[in-house]
C-alpha cells in the first residue's frame, strides 16, 4: 500500500483530538509523500491547525456523515476511523478504498481493517496506534503535537507586556473538567491554598486562572481571594488558541485531567497533572515529556467508582510536586 490521500475521522472533544497527533505524525514519516485530510469536530478542528503533518482540516460530524459522500467516486486511498459510530464508519467506506476502523473483534473483512477495541486499560496515544499498527505503522515519537503560529505568538507577547508580566513566573492553574466529568475537579479551596504555599515560598509567583466560559465565574471569584496582585482570571477571556498561546509562556502548570492538561503536555510546559481513580495517570499523562509531576487519586483503578472524591488529594502532596518543580525552573523569556 502507498497512499496518496489519507483520510482521519476523529469527531471527539479537543483532548482526544490531540491524543491522534502521535498516529498522523507517525502517518507523515511512513508515507512522507501522501497528502493527510483531517476531519473533526467543528469545535476541535482549530486544536489542529498549521500542524505541518495535515494538509487539509474540515469540520464534520455523523449527521455529514449520513448525507454525503455517496457519488461513486473514492478520493481517498486510505481511511482511519476513531470512534464507534457506525455513520463514520460507513461514510469512509464510500469515500476510501481501504478502511481502518475499531470493532468487537479483529478480521479483515472486504475493504475494511476491522481492529479489536482493548478488553483492558492501555495508555491512550498506544491505544490510538492500533489502528495504525494493523498497517505496520509503529510509532516512536510519542509527545503530542500542537503548533503556535507567529500571530499568536505575538498576541501573547502583547498580552504578557499589558498585564506586565514579562520575566515573571507564571503559574497556570485548570480548576475545572467539562462539566459531564466534574468528579474529576480538584476542590477550588484546594487550589486556594496550594495558592498561598506558593506565595509563601516565592512571593513574586503570578497565577493565571485558565479554563473555558463555565470556569469564568470560578476563576473570577478565586482571583479575588489570592489577590489581584497575584492573580488574574482568564477563564473565558480568550479563544482556544489564544490561550495556548499564552500558556506556553508558563513557568508551570497545574490542572486536573482534562483537554488543556494534553495541551500542557503537547507544550511540553512543566506540569503538575491530577487524575482520577477512575482515569488513572499512568494511561493518560503525557508521554516523552520533559517535566511532569502525575499526582494519582489513592483508590486503585479495580476498586475506582466516578464518586470517589478528589478531595482525597491532599494540598500537601500536589505542594510538594509543584516545590519539587519550582526549586529547578526558570523564567520563561
Amino acid at each position: 500500500m502507498d497512499p496518496k490521500n489519507i483520510l482521519v475521522i476523529a469527531v471527539a472533544r479537543f483532548g482526544d483530538t490531540l491524543l491522534i497527533t502521535p498516529v498522523i505524525h507517525a502517518l507523515k514519516q511512513h508515507w512522507p509523500n501522501a497528502h493527510i485530510h483531517v476531519f473533526a469536530h467543528k469545535r476541535s478542528a482549530c486544536i489542529l491547525e498549521h500542524n505541518p503533518d495535515i494538509d487539509s482540516i474540515r469540520p464534520f460530524s455523523k449527521k455529514r456523515a449520513i448525507w454525503t459522500g455517496w457519488l461513486p467516486h473514492k478520493p481517498y486511498d486510505l481511511a482511519l476511523v476513531y470512534g464507534n459510530d457506525s455513520e463514520l464508519v460507513n461514510y469512509a467506506r464510500r469515500q476510501s478504498r481501504h478502511t481502518v476502523a475499531f470493532a468487537d473483534i479483529s478480521q479483515q473483512q472486504g475493504n475494511v481493517t476491522w481492529v479489536a477495541r482493548p478488553k483492558s486499560p492501555m495508555v491512550a496515544q498506544e491505544e490510538r496506534a492500533l489502528l495504525i499498527n494493523a498497517l505496520g505503522i509503529y510509532p516512536s515519537c510519542w509527545q503530542l503535537r500542537y503548533f503556535i503560529n507567529e500571530e499568536e505568538t505575538t498576541f501573547a507577547q502583547q498580552f504578557l507586556k499589558d498585564n506586565s508580566l514579562i520575566n515573571k513566573n507564571i503559574i497556570g492553574f485548570q480548576l475545572q473538567s467539562f462539566p459531564a466529568k466534574a468528579y474529576r475537579d480538584w476542590p477550588v479551596g484546594n487550589f486556594l491554598q496550594l495558592a498561598k504555599q506558593i506565595i509563601t515560598h516565592d512571593a513574586s509567583t503570578y497565577f493565571l486562572l485558565l479554563g473555558s466560559k463555565e470556569s469564568e465565574q470560578l476563576s473570577i471569584d478565586l482571583a479575588k481571594k489570592i489577590g489581584e496582585e497575584h492573580c488574574l482570571a482568564l477563564a473565558g477571556r480568550v479563544s482556544m488558541r489564544q490561550n495556548a498561546a499564552i500558556m506556553a509562556n508558563l513557568s508551570l502548570y497545574v490542572g486536573v485531567d482534562t483537554g488543556p492538561t494534553h495541551l500542557a503536555g503537547a507544550l511540553d510546559i512543566p506540569m503538575v497533572a491530577l487524575y482520577h481513580s477512575y482515569h488513572p495517570g499512568c494511561y493518560l499523562a503525557p508521554l516523552q515529556h520533559s517535566c511532569c509531576q502525575v499526582i494519582q487519586h489513592p483508590t486503585s483503578l479495580d476498586n475506582a467508582r466516578r464518586e470517589d472524591n478528589m478531595a482525597e488529594i491532599s494540598v500537601e502532596e500536589v505542594w510538594n510536586a509543584v516545590r519539587k518543580i519550582m526549586n529547578g525552573m526558570k523564567v520563561k523569556k
